[in-house]
């Protein structure tokens, strides 16, 4: 059986370049076997580099002030499938800006939340050891466990969702996890004057790529404006992404700081308070 823990080392292993066949002890996990890599792959075939692994590199490259970029949020209130499973991957973008700051009292927080987002989803029973390990963890301080522990967690949703023949969702945690990732990445960027750290964002393809699997969901979960939105929100982030004038650069990364703020907040807006239309993302440049 492929775990969440599984398929996290995985993903791992893959930006690292650790050695596949190595085994990893200090995780209390064997090695993959050779039928669990190949469901992982297939689980999810296009690479997507999670939101924690985006942060370390900036870590590196402009130290953030990880602290000031801590910004409660709480899960919306819905029956909606696909907002449930995009609000997943905000809360999971979340859990991980909250383990950079060393903020265990956020991260528990999170873990409440995607607990709820879980049980909403029919995917919670299996992650309720996930969820009690979170809490373990934040209250130990031990930061690098609970980094792999919140990536396991919102990989074990993904796994059961597809167990569930909910593959579609995963998509759309995929891409709001991206989406949530890039607002507070952009917003670290632009906070220096030299833009340290702007070759790490500047992925198109990967951008592209997620917008064009929203464009295979099943019609019912496009109605309405929000998925759209979000497949709108990429789709102008790639086109930014791939302008390479550095006289537009700044420019560039505001727009798509701002198209993400706009987005990731419709995201977490509650169905109950959606009379009030958020703002449209800025409207799509020219591809240069």
């Amino acid at each position: 059986m492929l775990t969440g823990r599984h398929f996290a080392i995985l993903v791992m292993s893959a930006w690292c370049g650790i050695c596949e066949g190595a085994p990893l002890p200090w995780l209390g996990v064997a090695p993959m076997t050779d039928s669990q890599k190949q469901g992982a792959l297939f689980l999810d075939d296009l690479s997507i580099p999670c939101p924690g692994e985006i942060f370390a590199a900036l870590d590196k490259a402009c130290r953030p002030n990880w602290v000031t970029l801590v910004t409660p949020a709480t899960a919306p209130v819905t029956t909606e499938r696909s907002q449930l499973a995009l609000s997943v991957g905000v809360l999971a973008a979340n859990g991980y800006i909250a383990v950079k700051a060393q903020d265990g009292q956020q991260v528990k927080n999170v873990g409440r939340e995607l607990m709820e987002e879980a049980k909403a989803l029919g995917v919670s029973q299996s992650l309720m050891g996930r969820g009690n390990s979170l809490m373990e963890f934040a209250d130990n301080g031990d930061w690098d466990a609970l980094s792999d522990e919140l990536e396991a967690t919102e990989n074990e949703i993904k796994t059961t969702m597809v167990g569930q023949k909910d593959r579609d969702l995963v998509t759309l945690t995929s891409a709001a996890a991206w989406l949530r990732g890039m607002e507070i990445a952009t917003g670290i960027v632009l906070a220096n004057e030299k833009l340290q750290g702007a070759d790490i964002l500047r992925q198109p393809d990967l951008t592209r790529e997620l917008a064009s699997r929203l464009t295979g969901l099943p019609e019912r979960m496009k109605r309405g404006v929000l998925v759209p939105r979000v497949k709108q929100t990429l789709e102008s982030t790639a086109l930014l992404m791939e302008n390479n004038d550095p006289s537009k650069m700044r420019e560039n990364f505001r727009k798509i700081h701002d198209d993400c703020t706009v987005i990731v907040k419709e995201i977490l807006t509650s169905a109950t308070a959606q009379s009030s239309p958020v703002p449209s993302p800025s409207s799509t440049p020219s591809k240069p």
